[in-house]
């Protein structure tokens, strides 16, 4: 389950991060990997199908947020995904430069992606309100992105899939279910369960 107090400990480690506590930077780089591992998912998705690990380019996001901490100039947690979401568009720009050559080369598709990342953040923030507004009036004031990212984490492999697939990718059934290798009725009952399931598990979230 998600504890009630994620918000709290997130904005107490950005704290002492910022007055140099090295312990503190890695906790709270580690309390976004859900996070952008989703954001990555959904992006590279869409850019470069299935040549990227997302593990991978977190990995190398956090490795670069790491060691250029001190430029960061905000104070908030909200400002802190901002950041960090730029890095990784930055990233992702780089391995569309490598992959795609001079169709990769366009400066403004960088700005692109820190927007397409932006919009998907915004998805999370939605808390996937359409299907369940409980859980996201439970954590309206709060940083429901990260809630939401870490609620997915623990939800079986086909759930979470079906759900990135149809809430956050915006496929319909029928190409959920052609990525899934499932037929349309199946991929739409998975959905029903899946969104339960997440409903469940945000519920211990005030």
């Amino acid at each position: 389950m998600i504890e009630s107090q994620n918000s709290l400990q997130t904005g107490v480690l950005l704290s002492l991060a910022r007055q140099g506590d090295e312990a503190a930077r890695g906790a709270l780089l580690e309390s976004y990997r859900s996070y952008l591992e989703l954001l990555a998912r959904v992006e590279i998705g869409r850019q470069l199908q299935k040549k990227l690990d997302t593990a991978d380019l977190v990995q190398e996001t956090f490795l670069e947020a790491h060691r250029n901490f001190s430029y960061f100039r905000g104070s908030e947690t909200n400002e802190f995904a901002a950041w960090l979401r730029g890095i990784m568009a930055a990233k992702v720009t780089n391995l569309l430069r490598h992959y795609l050559g001079a169709q990769g080369r366009d400066i403004r598709r960088e700005r692109g992606l820190e927007i397409d990342l932006e919009n998907s953040s915004r998805m999370f923030d939605r808390g996937l309100q359409a299907s369940q507004s409980s859980p996201s009036q439970h954590v309206a004031k709060r940083e429901h992105g990260l809630l939401l990212a870490a609620a997915l984490a623990e939800l079986p492999e086909d759930y979470r899939e079906v759900i990135v697939l149809r809430n956050f990718e915006e496929l319909d059934f029928a190409e959920v279910a052609s990525r899934m290798n499932r037929t349309v009725d199946s991929v739409q009952k998975i959905w029903v369960r899946a969104l339960g399931k997440l409903k469940k598990t945000m519920k211990g979230v005030q």
